[in-house]
């Protein structure tokens, strides 16, 4: 089975490297870093109004967009999505014992 996430991680990679005009993905690495961090932020409070106050649906609509503008802001500070696995499993890791 393919994994969604890392799709969707390889996907915002090559839009970073071969930008194309009309590319959403694209528009955010041209724009910079504060424009990246801005629309994260602008993201997670959509998703917590949602949390609280939305439907489930909208909650998990919200949620992939948090996912999306997170993986555009870590590959904008070169973290790879190996990095992300890698830590995922050092602090399962640690917890277990």
């Amino acid at each position: 089975m393919k994994d969604p996430f890392l799709d969707l991680f390889s996907t915002i990679e090559k839009r970073k490297k071969s930008p194309i005009k009309k590319s959403y993905t694209s528009d955010l690495f041209k724009n910079g870093e504060k424009k990246i961090a801005q629309k994260f932020g602008e993201e997670s409070a959509e998703l917590i109004i949602d949390y609280l106050k939305g439907t489930k649906k909208r909650t998990i609509e919200e949620s992939v967009d948090v996912i999306y503008h997170l993986f555009v802001l870590l590959s904008s500070k070169k973290i790879s999505y190996q990095d992300i696995q890698k830590e995922l499993i050092k602090r399962n890791n640690v917890r277990r014992k």
